[in-house]
């Protein structure tokens, strides 16, 4: 509870020294029904702009967003892999929305990233706590929506954006191009982009063998309007070649070795020392992952009368191939092939003496299969899911109610599986505006998971996550009870906000790892370790504060920071992969030149600090203590002048400035370790180095 008192001594100077009201700068979120301000909105939520995605450099766009949004997280396999983790939970908890069509890319995976193209990401949304009154199963912890980009233009012109960026720690090469055009009636954009990159080195590992990766992307979007609504045809296409680190090295030089056997003739001990010239290359090893992903989908607005009828109609399709065998380089580990067609409908009624109410249905159909493959840690499955909803919102005075009911049912179908699951979500909510300046927020939500097919049936090795997994036919949905409270305030010159939370899951679903009866863990040949599923009731809670400061007296300069905590524990002790308390803060000051060739400058230092991880889930050596560690980076950003229409920005940036050796707990890489000893006293494997970043942004 210390944490707590922290959090709110932080806050309570900004409410007794406020006097007068700034300008409301508010952001306007997509609503249940309607579009409703972040201030009038009783769930803990956060908006993403495109200026924030565009000033934060990382390797992909989780991590973008890690940086923006407090209380998200990442579980991370090297650079270009990262799983979204909200308050303490991850995978199927949390629901990533692209364009509003739920992602289905084998969440369940522990190096199965987000498969989309962070060039087009314009802005993001992401919503902490139980979402599933919306959106169904697997938005049990929380919501990350991303937005593509569309045009706001309506001059008939066509326009175009070119993004180029170089990371020297990995040599990262990314380069990004839209074009589009609008008027009153029409609308089209084509976007591609391309990024390359090779294995990224840290002080005490070097370079880390198998961590490149090289990813192209398309997508086509066409819109039409007319009088009483809109439609909208996408299409986007992602295919990622990725390497599969394993952490094998040689025992006395820590160097990292490469398997070139199989089975019994594969020793790890003996295994040859990765050359140079290799971990320099660019080029993919025959271990490697190859991810594709494609979508085709329509979005539909319709607004007869005085209600609004949203409908949206997608397929999706995911093809991921491990490639695991050294000796059969084309012969793939993991083969799946994942099809999902989704489907919603939603009507918003008309206003009504203060009250806003809307109802949809929505789901999706899937079909999951595995082809060629050597090894099926999950079975072929059929799924079929589909819910309903129905929520209210009432305004007067100051006072806004929200809540709503929902049920779900899902009927999933495997080889030696047949499971009918359902359950049902609740949330009311309520924000009263205390003064023109601060609004109080408190919901209660229950949420609903059903238990994914891995966590069901799995009986093998993925390859690619270096696990055996073990699953459990017999598991029963996740529920979750959790209560938020939280205020926000804008003040002249400063916005602040605080959000607290606690979360009770019953049948809390986790992976705990395996020993022998003298406590080593239970692998085979190649060292893969085992993981069975395990289910227990869970406790989570913790909060988030922000703090950002602008007065008008301090010249442009901009000071933001943010606080999150999550504890998480059940009957067995902590959580795995639960984040450990972080501050993060950024001091820029924003100069506007009147003449020359720069119009403005930005310069700014960020500073990240993680506290040690001492609760940690110690049995059976699931994971280890991680130390304290803090991260600071530098960046200076221009915007140069040009012709009219057309606009250059330039953005220098060191991220780890000093080089900091860590390992974050939650870097599935920290555990990628063969040794009891180490002769340098290290184990697994580290982050990122000192990494100098350039990006330049031309608009046209």
């Amino acid at each position: 509870m210390k944490y707590f008192r922290l959090l709110i001594l932080l806050l309570l100077p900004i409410t007794l020294h406020a006097q007068k009201i700034d300008t409301l700068n508010e952001v306007v979120v997509s609503g249940t029904s309607r579009p409703i301000r972040i201030r009038e909105n009783p769930v803990a939520i956060i908006a993403v702009p495109a200026r924030a995605i565009d000033r934060t450099v990382s390797s992909n766009i989780i991590d973008v967003l890690v940086q923006n949004a407090p209380g998200l997280q990442a579980v991370k396999t090297g650079p270009n892999i990262s799983k979204p983790f909200i308050r303490g939970l991850g995978y199927n908890r949390v629901l990533t929305l692209y364009d509003g069509l739920r992602q289905e890319g084998q969440q369940w995976g522990d190096e199965h990233g987000i498969e989309v193209d962070a060039y087009n990401i314009h802005r993001a949304e992401v919503i902490k706590g139980p979402a599933s009154l919306l959106y169904g199963s697997d938005a049990l912890a929380g919501v990350v929506s991303l937005f593509p980009f569309l045009p706001q233009e309506k001059d008939g012109r066509l326009h175009g954006r070119i993004l180029s960026e170089y990371q020297h720690n990995n040599g990262l090469i990314g380069n990004g191009l839209r074009l589009y055009s609008s008027n009153d009636r029409w609308l089209w954009v084509a976007r591609g982009s391309f990024r390359l990159a090779r294995n990224y080195t840290n002080k005490v590992d070097g370079r880390v063998y198998n961590t490149g990766f090289s990813e192209k992307n398309l997508s086509l979007t066409g819109g039409y309007a007319f009088t009483k609504g809109n439609i909208q045809v996408n299409a986007t296409l992602y295919d990622n070649l990725q390497g599969i680190p394993d952490g094998s090295r040689d025992s006395l030089t820590r160097r990292f070795t490469k398997q070139v056997a199989e089975g019994d003739a594969d020793d790890l001990k003996q295994r040859p020392i990765v050359p140079d010239a290799e971990l320099n290359s660019y080029k993919q090893s025959p271990l490697h992952q190859h991810i594709q992903h494609y979508r085709l989908y329509t979005t539909q607005h319709y607004s007869p009368g005085k209600s609004v009828f949203d409908v949206t109609l997608g397929f999706q399709q995911n093809i991921r191939r491990e490639y695991s065998h050294p000796t059969e380089p084309h012969q793939a580990g993991l083969f799946l092939r994942l099809n999902t067609l989704n489907y919603s409908v939603r009507w918003v009624a008309p206003i009504l003496s203060n009250v806003e109410l809307s109802a949809g249905i929505g789901g999706m159909l899937q079909d999951n299969k595995s082809k060629d493959a050597t090894d099926r840690p999950i079975p072929d499955y059929r799924l079929a899911d589909v819910g309903a909803y129905i929520y209210g919102k009432w305004r007067a005075s100051g006072l806004t109610l929200t809540g709503g009911l929902r049920y779900d049912t899902r009927l999933l179908r495997g080889d030696t599986l047949h499971r009918n699951l359902s359950g049902i979500s609740a949330s009311i909510g309520a924000t009263y505006a205390l003064t023109e300046k601060i609004s109080l927020k408190a919901n209660i939500a229950r949420g609903y998971r059903s238990p994914n097919l891995t966590e069901l049936a799995s009986n093998g090795l993925d390859p690619g996550a270096h696990i055996i997994y073990r699953g459990n036919k017999n598991f029963s949905p996740e529920f979750s009870f959790q209560q938020d409270i939280g205020f926000i305030g804008y003040f002249e010159g400063a916005t602040a906000a605080l959000s607290l939370f606690h979360n009770s899951i019953d049948n809390y679903i986790f992976l705990q790892q395996q020993v022998d009866h003298e406590g080593n863990p239970v692998t085979d040949a190649q060292g893969n370790k085992t993981f069975q599923y395990r289910q227990a009731s869970a406790r989570l809670y913790g909060g988030e504060a922000s703090l950002d400061l602008q007065p008008a007296d301090w010249g442009g300069v901009q000071w933001n920071n943010s606080l999150s905590l999550v504890i998480g524990s059940n009957a067995l002790g902590p959580l795995p992969l639960i984040p450990p308390f972080q501050w993060l803060s950024s001091l820029g000051r924003e100069c506007r030149l009147p003449k020359g060739w720069f119009s403005a400058l930005y310069p700014r230092i960020e500073v990240e600090y993680h506290r040690a991880q001492d609760r940690y889930l110690k049995l059976y050596q699931t994971e280890t203590y991680t130390p304290a560690y803090t991260l600071v980076n530098l960046s200076l950003e221009t915007s140069i002048r040009c012709k009219p229409g057309r606009t250059l920005q330039v953005q220098l940036q060191a991220n780890n400035l000093f080089d900091c050796a860590y390992q974050s707990n939650l870097s599935r890489l920290k555990y990628f370790e063969y040794y009891a000893y180490s002769s340098n006293g290290h184990y697994g494997i580290y982050n990122m180095g000192r990494n100098i970043c350039f990006k330049l942004i031309a608009g046209f």
